[in-house]
């Protein structure tokens, strides 16, 4: 399906890594209420790693540290899929690994708004053909 630059979040499935309920919650509302599919929200490792292996989904939110173990190893996994993701964290950028470097980062607190256009340009992205620009 392709994307309507105009509700660019309509029918995106979004995959939602974040420990801290509250922000998960608050998040997956925001973005149901755009239009997208949430998958999870999810707060550890291994199920996040079961839904990516599963690919059901556009595109992911990551938070970088699920209950004291970092989410890195998620990221890798998502670009090898060829999945386009961001950070949405709590952590500067000096803590992200140099190959994560052009991995858009949100710090918390984040603004909702503007994370969802992110999540948003991801989602058309990840729709446009290769070789073309969205």
């Amino acid at each position: 399906m392709v994307r309507d630059r105009t509700q660019p979040l309509l029918g995106c499935r979004v995959l939602v890594v974040e420990d801290e309920y509250f922000l998960a919650d608050d998040l997956r509302s925001e973005l149901e209420a755009q239009g997208a599919k949430v998958i999870g929200p999810v707060g550890n490792l291994s199920d996040a790693r079961a839904l990516i292996e599963r690919d059901g989904f556009d595109v992911a939110i990551l938070d970088i540290n699920l209950h004291n173990e970092m989410a890195f190893i998620l990221g890798d996994v998502l670009a090898r899929q060829n999945i386009p993701f961001l950070f949405a964290t709590g952590y500067s950028a000096e803590v992200i690994p140099a190959r994560f470097g052009h991995v858009i980062r949100w710090e918390k607190p984040y603004v909702g708004r503007q994370l969802l256009e992110d999540v948003g340009r991801l989602c058309i992205r990840k729709q446009v053909p290769t070789g073309e620009t969205a």
